[in-house]
C-alpha cells in the first residue's frame, strides 16, 4: 500500500510538474494577445496557431441577419456587416447598437482562439444607415466646394458618430470618376475629374487619422479608438461604364484606366487606407472580382497595398452570368485574383465549404490563405481590436451633434452652385430680401427630409418624407430665416391662377429627382421627377423665382431655363437645410463649382472637359459667386451695419458679384 501510495504521489508531482511547464510554454509562447509585441510577431504566432477552418473563417463576412454569437463562434467568423438599411431595430439608438456588436462580439471571443470580428458599415455621407445622425452631402456635392480639409473634417466627424455605435470600420469614401451621369452612383463620384477625385482622399485621414510621419507606404493606419478603418472604393474603373450603366463594362485602354481611374487608388494608399473593395463592373470584358492582374499585381505588389482586399456585396457571385451559376469557380476564381474577404453576406458554410475543398485538393495555395488572414489580422491590430474588442457608451453623444451638424450646415453652403442669376446682368434676384410681404416656396423637394437626402439614406434606396430621422427641411431654413412679419405660403404644386391672385414678392421653387441607389439610379434620360417641369413653368412664368435642383447629378433643365430668374444645383444636401438658406438671404456668398459638365441634351453623353465634342450648358468649373450681403430692407449678417447708408454698399456687392 505504502509503495503505490508513493507512486500515485509521485505521478501527481510528475502531472503538476507538467502543468507548470505547459504554463510556462504558453504563457512564454502567447504572443498574439500580448500588446507588448511588434504587430508582426502577433501575427506571425496567431497564424502558427490557426487551423485551416479557422482561417477561412476569418475571410468570411456576413451581413448581421446571418449572424449570431453561436455562428461567430462556430466558425470563426472575420467580420459581421450591416447592409443598406440593415439595423438592430426601426430608429435604435446609439446604444442599441453598441449593444448589438457587443453580443456578436463575445460569440468571437468564445471561439477558441478569441480572435475578435471586425463590424463594418456603410458610412458614405455620414453615418448614414443610423437615425439621429447627421447626414452630410453627397460626394458630388463636396466635390463642388473643392475644400480638400472640409472633407477630412467631415471623416472626422463620421468617425466619431461611427464610433459611437460601436463600429470601428466604414466603406468609404467611393473615390470612382464618374464619366457618365447616367450612372446610378454618380453622386457617389466627388468628380469627373480625377485631379479633384484625388484631392478629396484628404476624407482618407480624416477618417483614420494622420498617418506617421515615417510611416512605411502601404501600410494601413488607424489612430486609436475614436477613429475607423476605411475602405477606398470601388477598384477599379466603376465610373467608366458604357453609358453609365452600373457593373457593366469599362471599355478603356491600360493608359486610361492607370491615368484617370488609378491615381486616386495611390493617393489613398499613401495615406494609409486600411482596405479596398472591388468593383463589380469589367474592364475591357473581365470581371473586377476575378483580375489577378490588377489586384495581387498592381495593388498588391505594385503599388505596395498590405491592407486586405474586400470583395463587394455577393460580388464572387456575379463574375459568372447568370451569378452563381458555377460558385466553386466563383470562389477560386476571386481568391486567386487576390480577394482577402469575401462579402457573402447570408450563405457562409457554402462559401466555407468551396474554399475548404479547393485548399486541400491543392487547387488554391495555403500562402494564398495564409496571405489573407494575415491581412485581416493586421487591420484588426491596428484597430486595437484584440485589447479593446468591446465598444462602450462613452461617445454615444457624438451621434448628431450640434457641432458635426453645424458642419454639415458649413458643408451645404459651400456645396451650392449658382448657374444663374437674373435674367440680365443687371438684375440679379440672389440674395433674397427676409422682409417682404408675402412668399411662395413650391416644389416636390422643399419639404421632404428623405428627397433632400438621397440615396443610402436610413434604407438603402433612401426614404420619402420626414419621418425616418432628424434633420431640417429646406421648408423649415426658410420659415426660420425670413422676417417673422414674411407670410411663407408653401403648395408643392401650385397653379398658375393660384400664383397670380396671391401677389407673392417672389417664389423659391425645390425639385429634382427621387431617391435612388446603384442599378435604380440608372437615367437614359435624366429628367427630373413630375411636376417638377410644370411647376417650374405655373411658377416662373407668374413671379420671380429661384430654382433650387436637388440631384445626384446634372438633370435636363435646359428647356426651363428662360423663365428661371436664378438657378442652384444644391445637389443631394441631407439633413442641414439651413445651408440653403444661408447663401439663398446671403449669409453667407456662394462659392462652389460645378464639380462635372452640366450637360444641353443627353444626346451629347458622354460628355467630359476636355472631350472634343465639349459643348455644354454649364462648364465644368462653373459658379457664379455672391458676397455675403445684407438684407434688402438694411440687415446686416456680416456687419451689423443698417439702414440706408448701407445700400450703396450692397449696390458694390451685386456689381462685384456679377464681375466675379
Amino acid at each position: 500500500m505504502e509503495a503505490m501510495a508513493r507512486i500515485l504521489m509521485k505521478m501527481m508531482g510528475i502531472m503538476l510538474w507538467l502543468m507548470v511547464l505547459v504554463a510556462m510554454a504558453v504563457g512564454e509562447d502567447v504572443k498574439y494577445k500580448d500588446p507588448k509585441q511588434p504587430v508582426g510577431v502577433r501575427i506571425k504566432d496567431l497564424i502558427r496557431r490557426m487551423t485551416l477552418e479557422e482561417k477561412i473563417g476569418q475571410m468570411v463576412q456576413i451581413d448581421r441577419l446571418s449572424a449570431s454569437p453561436d455562428i461567430m463562434q462556430t466558425y470563426s467568423i472575420g467580420s459581421v456587416l450591416s447592409g443598406g438599411g440593415s439595423e438592430p431595430l426601426p430608429k435604435a439608438s446609439a446604444e442599441d447598437w453598441v449593444n448589438m456588436i457587443n453580443e456578436f462580439q463575445n460569440g468571437s471571443l468564445s471561439s477558441r482562439l478569441g480572435i475578435p470580428m471586425i463590424y463594418g458599415i456603410d458610412a458614405v455621407h455620414g453615418h448614414n444607415n443610423v437615425f439621429n445622425a447627421t447626414i452630410f452631402p453627397h460626394n458630388i456635392g463636396l466635390g463642388a466646394t473643392r475644400d480638400p480639409d472640409l472633407v477630412k473634417r467631415i471623416g472626422s466627424a463620421t468617425a466619431l458618430e461611427v464610433r459611437a455605435t460601436g463600429i470601428p470600420y466604414v466603406f468609404a469614401p467611393c473615390i470612382a470618376v464618374c464619366k457618365d451621369p447616367r450612372w446610378g452612383r454618380c453622386y457617389e463620384s466627388y468628380s469627373e475629374d480625377h485631379k479633384l477625385v484625388e484631392a478629396m482622399t484628404e476624407i482618407i485621414p480624416g477618417l483614420q487619422g494622420d498617418i506617421p510621419a515615417k510611416s512605411r507606404k502601404g501600410v494601413p493606419y488607424v489612430g486609436g479608438k475614436k477613429k475607423v478603418a476605411a475602405c477606398a472604393k470601388h477598384f477599379v474603373g466603376d465610373g467608366g461604364t458604357t453609358k453609365g450603366i452600373n457593373e457593366d463594362n469599362t471599355v478603356i485602354d491600360k493608359h486610361g484606366l492607370f491615368s484617370i481611374h488609378m491615381p486616386a487608388y495611390s493617393d489613398s494608399i499613401i495615406k494609409g487606407v486600411s482596405t479596398v473593395m472591388v468593383s463589380y463592373s469589367s474592364w475591357n470584358g473581365e470581371k473586377m472580382h476575378a483580375n489577378r492582374e490588377l489586384i495581387t499585381g498592381y495593388l498588391k505588389h505594385t503599388l505596395k497595398f498590405k491592407g486586405f482586399v474586400i470583395s463587394d456585396w455577393q460580388g464572387i457571385d456575379k463574375i459568372t452570368s447568370p451569378p452563381h451559376a458555377n460558385y466553386s469557380y466563383s470562389v477560386q476564381a476571386s481568391i486567386q485574383a487576390g480577394i482577402d474577404m469575401v462579402m457573402l453576406p447570408f450563405n457562409h458554410t457554402e462559401f466555407i465549404d468551396d474554399l475548404t475543398y479547393l485548399v486541400k485538393s491543392n487547387v488554391i495555395p495555403m500562402d494564398r490563405i495564409d496571405d489573407a488572414v494575415r491581412r485581416i489580422l493586421l487591420v484588426k491590430f491596428n484597430l486595437g481590436l484584440f485589447e479593446n474588442p468591446l465598444a462602450d457608451f462613452s461617445l454615444v453623444n457624438e451621434l448628431g451633434s450640434k457641432a458635426h451638424r453645424d458642419l454639415a450646415r458649413e458643408a451645404v453652403r459651400k456645396s451650392l452652385v449658382l448657374l444663374k442669376n437674373g435674367k440680365n446682368k443687371t438684375d440679379p434676384l440672389l440674395p433674397l430680401p427676409r422682409k417682404v410681404s408675402k412668399i411662395l416656396v413650391a416644389g416636390t423637394h422643399a419639404d421632404n427630409l428623405g428627397y433632400q437626402c438621397g440615396g443610402w439614406t436610413i434604407h438603402w434606396q433612401g426614404f420619402s418624407g420626414n419621418e425616418f430621422t432628424s434633420g431640417t427641411t429646406i421648408l423649415g431654413a426658410i420659415k426660420s430665416t425670413v422676417d417673422p412679419s414674411t407670410e411663407v405660403v408653401f403648395q408643392e404644386n401650385p397653379d398658375s391662377q393660384f400664383i397670380k391672385d396671391n401677389h407673392f414678392a417672389y417664389a423659391i421653387v425645390v425639385v429634382g429627382e427621387p431617391p435612388y441607389a446603384e442599378t435604380a439610379g440608372d437615367s437614359m434620360d435624366l429628367k427630373m421627377i413630375d411636376p417638377g417641369p410644370s411647376v417650374i413653368s405655373n411658377v416662373c412664368e407668374a413671379v420671380k423665382c429661384v430654382v433650387v435642383v436637388i440631384s445626384g447629378r446634372p438633370l435636363v433643365i435646359e428647356p426651363y431655363l428662360s423663365s428661371i430668374d436664378a438657378l442652384v444645383a444644391a445637389w443631394l444636401p441631407g439633413t442641414e437645410g439651413q445651408g440653403v438658406t444661408d447663401a439663398l438671404f446671403g449669409d453667407h456668398g456662394f462659392t462652389g463649382k460645378l464639380p462635372r459638365t452640366w450637360f444641353k441634351t443627353v444626346d451629347q453623353l458622354p460628355m467630359n472637359v476636355g472631350d472634343h465634342h465639349y459643348d455644354p450648358l454649364f462648364p465644368f468649373n462653373f459658379g457664379l459667386k455672391t458676397n455675403s450681403a445684407p438684407d434688402f430692407v438694411g440687415r446686416s449678417t456680416s456687419s451689423g451695419i443698417t439702414g440706408r447708408p448701407y445700400a450703396f454698399l450692397l449696390m458694390i456687392s451685386v456689381i462685384f458679384s456679377l464681375c466675379s
